[in-house]
């Protein structure tokens, strides 16, 4: 009993500060996460309109929308997957250049810099759709094509937010504009936490570049923050939606040109209430993320 007794103090005045300090992001987590998610994927299996008691009907959401959703497998699983594709790598390659480019300035003039990168992210979305919608305005007093015709570029106005073959590039080109979040300035902390003596040892092991210094020094140093930075990049992409619909202001998007997994879950869901239907679209999404996530955590997780 005195032995019980002693452990027991020893836990409670070692690990039990620990485990008090942790209950409340538990709490939150499991409130907030665990719970949506768990009922997320019980209302995937059911028919539910919001108002009626859920019925349970097995895979025939997810039978529907592999087999008969001609809507999601023609138009919003491709362009998801050509969205992420292209913003994901491309805005965390770019987030990693601008970051490693950044470390090599002074001080002053990099914080500077990064507050100049980092503020479109922190932009409302009404504040942003008023540049972009402003700039690529379909009328003549759109910057664009203020600027198109002065050149005599083009003969009339371009309609670039309501046509089908400019909205995705434009959604690509906002997207990565405001790319420059957490994840940019993780890997700028990482790349100026790094010992200058490991580049000063590589140059004596015969690395006589800048770009051999990235791939054989920078990126193994930093290898947490890459992996944050892909992480944060991932689930960004992936949960992208309102950039389209707020170009083009329509839900859904001109000839489904713009729509995304994420407009897809909110049309079935807050505009046709299939809240079943919409889960299961939703858990989807939710497998996506985690499968990228996934390659993600291989290609950058520590080694220790």
């Amino acid at each position: 009993m005195k032995t019980w007794r002693t452990s027991w103090e020893r836990w409670r005045v070692k690990e039990g500060s620990a485990y008090a300090f942790l209950a409340a992001y538990a709490l939150l987590f499991i409130v907030f996460i665990v719970v949506p998610v768990a009922v997320a994927a019980g209302l995937s299996f059911t028919a539910f309109d919001t108002i009626q008691v859920p019925q349970f009907n097995g895979l025939r959401n997810y039978i529907t929308l592999l087999t008969q959703d001609d809507i999601f497998m023609k138009y919003v699983l491709p362009n998801t997957l050509q969205f992420a594709v292209l913003v994901g790598p491309g805005g965390y390659l770019l987030a990693f250049l601008l970051a490693w480019v950044l470390a090599q300035l002074p001080k002053l003039p990099r914080t500077i810099l990064a507050l100049i990168l980092y503020s479109p992210s922190m932009t409302s979305a009404a504040a942003m759709s008023a540049v972009w919608l402003t700039l690529f305005s379909g009328d003549q007093n759109g910057y664009l094509n203020s600027f198109l015709l002065g050149l005599r570029l083009i003969q009339e106005p371009v309609q670039w937010l309501k046509s089908p073959q400019y909205l995705m590039p434009l959604m690509i080109v906002v997207t990565l504009w405001s790319s420059m979040g957490v994840g940019f300035l993780a890997m700028l902390a990482g790349l100026l936490e790094i010992n200058p003596e490991l580049y000063e040892a590589g140059s004596l092991d015969g690395i006589s570049n800048r770009y051999q210094e990235i791939i054989h020094i920078t990126i193994p140093s930093m290898k947490p923050q890459m992996l944050f930075g892909a992480v944060m990049a991932i689930v960004a992409t992936f949960q992208a939606g309102a950039i389209g619909v707020t170009l083009s202001g329509t839900n859904p998007t001109p000839q489904y040109a713009g729509q995304l997994i994420v407009n897809h879950i909110e049309d079935y869901g807050f505009l046709r209430y299939e809240m079943g239907y919409a889960a299961a679209v939703s858990v989807v999404l939710l497998l996506m993320v985690l499968l990228f996530t996934r390659l993600a955590t291989r290609l950058f997780a520590s080694e220790d």
